[in-house]
């Protein structure tokens, strides 16, 4: 018997969101498969946020039209609910490492306009302190697979978080403060006049990626382009695409575990 049938069947691939046994690594199984909801058109074509009316291409919600960002455009794969916010847990908190090649294909496919070899991918840092509690960077893994993936450089070390975040609930504006002057860039020469690629688990407000985002233009980055595995959507707002009429499962006291965590 082949080494890798044996090695199945010792230890069988299993769905990275319910755990059933599935015929196939890096595969959810039928059922959390058909419970992912997907992002995609209509939404911002900024910081792509699901809209409820189909506007076009360029259409830009109401945050972005009122508070442009620094970053060019933001994607995500799924919304942070169900199998995809299971993933996300797992893969952080659970020390699955693994599941960073999981991600890797579902970021490429939401990037804008795919990712080229001249883009540079650099993962959202973790404060020194999270990064000892934690033992890894779950960004930083998924930016060294999507690098190999896409055939992109990447800068693991690019950027660093300089002051560690507030845990707890916050509204918008709390978390603007929260990351404001949290972020350098260790080297400029290693940004200036390159496009950025910057990845991180789960958007939520935002405010987390748009700091980076800041301190990468003033390092000289000519576009910041941001994926996220995951968004957050609030209740009532539209998910279309492959799952069109399901409402979001995504609540604010989700959205606040995502911050109690450090992120944003």
């Amino acid at each position: 018997m082949p080494l890798r049938q044996l090695f199945d069947l010792v230890l069988p691939p299993r769905c990275p969101s319910c755990r059933v046994i599935v015929d196939g690594d890096d595969r959810f199984c039928s059922a959390c498969y058909a419970a992912l909801q997907f992002i995609s058109a209509p939404l911002c074509a900024c910081c792509g946020i699901p809209l409820v009316h189909d506007g076009g291409p360029d259409t830009l919600c109401g945050g972005c039209l009122a508070e442009p960002p620094n970053y060019a455009t933001a994607r995500a794969a799924f919304v942070y609910a169900g199998p995809a916010r299971s993933v996300v847990l797992s893969f952080k908190h659970g020390d699955r490492q693994h599941l960073a090649r999981l991600m890797a294909p579902h970021l490429l496919r939401a990037s804008v306009g795919g990712i080229t070899a001249d883009s540079l991918v650099v993962p959202v840092p973790l404060h020194r302190w999270r990064l000892w509690e934690r033992g890894f960077n779950q960004a930083a893994l998924m930016a060294t697979q999507l690098a190999r993936l896409s055939g992109a450089k990447t800068c693991l070390d690019a950027m660093q978080r300089v002051k560690p975040s507030r845990k707890g609930p916050m509204d918008r504006a709390a978390r603007r403060k929260n990351v404001a002057g949290a972020f350098r860039v260790r080297d400029k020469s290693v940004i200036a006049g390159r496009h950025i690629l910057l990845i991180d688990d789960v958007m939520t407000s935002g405010a987390t990626v748009a700091a980076c985002a800041r301190a990468l233009k003033r390092a000289g980055a000519t576009r910041v382009d941001v994926l996220t595995w995951a968004r957050a959507v609030r209740v009532g707002d539209d998910v279309s695409g492959r799952n069109a009429g399901r409402s979001a499962t995504h609540d604010s006291r989700e959205a606040d575990e995502k911050d109690s965590y450090g992120q944003g």
